[in-house]
């Protein structure tokens, strides 16, 4: 069943558009990663924050609506059926749908990940500001296309983290063994879609970026720290200075007598 667009997406990219790297899609994670924006150690705190916040985003809606759902289940939880409900927190495919196409399915993902990385890249020209309003339309976008065969879940946390909710909630093993095993889909999907969009991105477009080098501009600056600091460090050097140009002075002032007296020896004589 497809899910419907809601503008959930862009509040909470917005409420994480001031924290640099907040992003709450392990395929986009894992493009960061391939691409250098994202450290390799951090990814595994990534992806496990974002399956928690999904299982917590799940429960809080089967709490919120409890009664609703004993009232239309008659307390059988249950993921396929007349009143089958499962759908609600993880995607399951249409009958139409073979295993095959479903993952080509969510390989589509790459899509999503690629208009990310064009909008926030900086060498692209885009509205500061604007971004979580673009990828939220961009969303919208893809499932309004894209949500017949499974509901475009595109994100590997948002899938599994509810679906594993609803395992402990009352659903019980159904959830993974529908569809013939349905489960890992969506998972693994939207992660190889997310490793061929930064490929892409990085041989056709952010590869060929005009930058200039950010490491001269630092190498300079530090010189003139080192300099600057090596000065001030060093309060003898100035008075060193000074005493070797008067020692100079006085030897070229010795010289100048030493002359005159030659001078008048020979006058004398």
């Amino acid at each position: 069943m497809p899910a419907i667009p809601t503008p959930s997406s862009p509040l909470s990219l917005s409420a994480l558009s001031s924290v640099p790297g907040g992003h709450v899609n392990p395929a986009v994670s894992l493009a960061m990663v391939i691409l250098g924006k994202l450290k390799v150690w951090k990814f595994p705190f990534y992806v496990i924050a974002q399956f928690l916040g999904a299982f917590a985003g799940a429960a809080a809606v089967f709490g919120l609506y409890y009664d609703a759902f004993m009232d239309f289940t008659s307390g059988i939880l249950s993921v396929t059926g007349i009143n089958a409900t499962g759908h609600i927190f993880a995607s399951y495919p249409t009958r139409h749908l073979s295993v095959l196409g479903g993952f080509i399915d969510q390989v589509g993902t790459g899509v999503l990940v690629l208009c990310i990385l064009a909008i926030t890249d900086d060498g692209n020209i885009s509205p500061r500001g604007m971004e979580p309003l673009a990828i939220g339309l961009i969303i919208m976008a893809i499932g309004v296309s894209m949500g017949l065969n499974c509901g475009y879940p595109v994100n590997p946390a948002r899938d599994l983290g509810p679906r594993l909710f609803t395992a402990a909630a009352g659903w019980g093993l159904e959830v993974f063994s529908t569809a013939n095993n349905w489960w890992w889909i969506p998972v693994a999907g939207p992660m190889v879609g997310g490793v061929v969009a930064a490929v892409i991105y990085y041989l056709f477009i952010e590869h060929h970026h005009h930058r200039d080098d950010p490491e001269k501009p630092h190498e300079e600056a530090e010189e003139v720290f080192i300099e600057h600091h090596h000065h001030r460090d060093d309060p003898e050097k100035p008075h060193e200075e000074a005493e070797e140009v008067e020692e100079e002075e006085e030897e070229e002032e010795d010289e100048d007598s030493s002359l005159k007296d030659k001078y008048e020896m020979i006058t004398m004589s």
